[in-house]
């Protein structure tokens, strides 16, 4: 059933994911110049497969064990996305600033949707576990 609330939160994540970072730099060179995740193949390998990983969910309806997992290991996969935004926010010379570098908050907004879409699915099987207790 696609008219589940997990869905919709997991279809914001995939398009959080895997369009946002086109328009919002995270952050700045030396010279000043905004960085985008198109020009870094580790940074778009992340958010690509972190979009691809929603996408896939939102169909495993039939399937909320795997559903949930994937959900887990695309939580996952944003967590290493963060914390590479956060080591270069440390260590690279300019790039600390929060306005030029706005697109290092999309995988925290990535991860609340997932959280979200986590919470629903496992509300779903535990209604499925007592339903079945039931027969």
């Amino acid at each position: 059933m696609l008219q589940r609330i997990q869905t919709i939160y997991l279809l914001l994540a995939t398009i959080i994911s895997g369009g946002l970072w086109v328009y919002l730099p995270y952050g700045l060179d030396q010279n000043g110049l905004e960085l985008f995740a198109i020009g870094n193949p580790f940074l778009l390998a992340l958010f690509i497969g972190s979009a691809v990983l929603s996408f896939i969910s939102i169909f495993l309806f039939r399937n909320r064990k795997l559903q949930f997992v994937l959900g887990r290991i695309n939580i996952l996969l944003n967590f290493i996305l963060l914390g590479v935004f956060v080591y270069w926010s440390l260590t690279l010379p300019g790039g600390s600033d929060p306005v030029k570098g706005i697109g290092k908050f999309i995988p925290i907004i990535s991860i609340v949707l997932l959280v979200m879409a986590n919470k629903a699915i496992k509300k779903d099987e535990d209604l499925v576990k007592s339903v079945d207790r039931l027969r």
